[in-house]
Formats: structure tokens, C-alpha cells, sequence
């Protein structure tokens, strides 16, 4: 590998470095989020049980009372609450997964079932973090190593393309 190659290879790691270390960061912040959505969803999914209580019913049996009414608001609105009780759930056992996780370990956890919202809302208002942790050096050293691989991987490429065959000789 040339100089000008190797030069490369260390920016395309250092840059690849960098990305990763964020990683650790990013599924803190995902984390953070997850954790302010099961608070809102708290509410409305103890109120619903609530309620349902109230007229002597369990949760299912709400549901199944909305399912089966005639009226397609209330059919409506039955399927919606089920999906809102869906996330709830899924959010609660996305989030213990994730405060049990070792700390390499959580954004590996997060892109295995991401939700779609939290995941959106906190690319958009994501802010680097500076990786001093030691799952932020791994990722930073996965990046690394990652970057410096597909460098090199392209400077053999380019290299091979350039080099002419042997014994083919220049004409002057």
C-alpha cells in the first residue's frame, strides 16, 4: 500500500471510527425517548383499563365490545386503542431489553426492533456525544477497522486497475 493509499485507509478508518462511536450515544437518546413514550401511553392505557373497570370489564373484554358493536366509529376506535396498547407493550419489553443490555451490546438491541417513531424523532434531533465510554471506544474501534477494510479493499481495486499487465511495455 502506497502512502497516498495508506493516507486514505487512516481518514476512511478515522471517519468510519467516528460514525461508530455514535452508536452507544444514539441508543441512549433512543432509550431516553422510549422512556417518554411509555409515559404518555401509561396514561392512556391505565385510563382505558380504568374505564373498562368501571363497567365490570376487563380489557379484553373492552376490546371485544368495540369490535363487536355495529357502529364503525366504535369498531374504529377499538382497533386503534388495540394498536395503542400494542406499542405500549412492545415499547415496555423493547426498553427492558435495553436497560439489560450490556452497553456494546443496546444498539445492536435497538436495531433489532426499532419503533418507527421514537427511531425517527431521534435521528432528526440526535446530537453527537463524544465516545469516552467504553462502548463508545469499541464502536469507535469497529468503525476503524471497518473504514480501514473498505479503504483498502478499494485501494487494491483502484490499484489493479491501474497497473498495466506485465510485459506489455510502453510506446514512446
Amino acid at each position: 500500500m502506497g502512502p497516498i493509499a495508506r493516507i486514505i485507509a487512516i481518514v476512511a478508518g478515522l471517519a468510519g471510527g467516528t460514525v461508530f462511536s455514535q452508536a452507544p450515544e444514539f441508543a441512549q437518546q433512543y432509550r431516553q425517548r422510549i422512556g417518554g413514550a411509555i409515559d404518555e401511553l401509561r396514561v392512556i392505557v391505565e385510563d382505558f383499563n380504568t374505564q373498562a373497570a368501571d363497567h365490570h370489564l376487563d380489557r379484553q373484554q373492552a376490546l371485544n365490545t368495540y369490535a363487536q358493536s355495529s357502529d364503525d366509529f366504535l369498531r374504529d376506535r377499538g382497533v386503534s386503542m388495540q394498536s395503542t396498547i400494542t406499542r405500549y407493550e412492545t415499547l415496555l419489553s423493547q426498553q427492558l431489553k435495553l436497560g439489560t443490555a450490556a452497553p456494546v451490546a443496546k444498539p445492536f438491541v435497538l436495531l433489532r426492533e426499532p419503533d418507527d417513531v421514537v427511531f425517527a424523532n431521534t435521528w432528526r434531533d440526535f446530537v453527537p456525544g463524544v465516545p469516552v465510554s467504553f462502548a463508545g471506544l469499541v464502536w469507535g474501534a469497529i468503525g476503524f477497522i471497518g473504514g480501514w477494510v473498505v479503504a483498502a479493499l478499494l485501494g487494491l481495486g483502484a490499484r489493479r486497475v491501474v497497473r498495466r499487465p506485465k510485459g506489455v511495455r510502453r510506446v514512446s
